[in-house]
């Protein structure tokens, strides 16, 4: 695999060694002795998810307060914008954010650490996202920052408005928002 860093050291691109033939093609999507060896990171996931959503479907900016999730994500079907925010005080890149094309056809990974809001919009007719989590879903402790904070100033590629779920029409600015210390 290779590791591409980022304007943000702590996200990650990880493009996966694809191995094509006539048949198709297979790749290791998760390797735990590999990705400690390539980038130092030694994860424990605790839960597998996976979504599917139609053109123009914004998801996002979430993350969870209390038992923040590390994430490492992919697209199988379709294309997406995958974007994560640092939501760190503490960080010299707060409120900065990495903007990544992730696609069945790349087969590009982004790792994601505890710390930062993640969101994503869908390219293609429709797309299927998968996440591998470090902690589990909490419901209580979910939030959800304004996927067009100027603050931000994130280059959503929108004609129009985006599809966005009803607790993500209510995100809150950054400035408004409970971040990481």
């Amino acid at each position: 695999m290779r590791i591409v860093k980022t304007a943000i050291p702590d996200i990650l691109i990880i493009e996966p060694e694809v191995n094509s033939d006539e048949r198709g093609f297979f790749f290791e999507s998760f390797n735990k002795r590999a990705l400690a060896e390539a980038a130092g990171l030694n994860l424990e996931f605790v839960q597998d998810n996976h979504s599917r959503s139609a053109r123009n479907v914004l998801r996002g900016l979430h993350y969870q307060i209390k038992q923040p999730q590390g994430k490492l994500v992919r697209v199988v079907v379709g294309e997406v914008l995958d974007v994560a925010v640092d939501i760190r005080r503490s960080s010299s890149n707060f409120g900065k954010h990495v903007v990544t094309r992730l696609s069945a056809e790349n087969k590009r990974m982004v790792w994601i650490p505890p710390g930062f809001a993640h969101g994503f919009l869908v390219l293609s007719d429709h797309a299927e996202f998968l996440y591998k989590v470090t902690d589990y879903w909490a419901p209580e402790w979910e939030r959800s920052i304004a996927w067009n904070d100027p603050d931000i100033g994130i280059a959503w590629p929108v004609v129009d408005e985006p599809i966005l779920s009803a607790r993500d029409r209510v995100g809150v600015s950054l400035r408004e928002a409970e971040v990481f210390s």
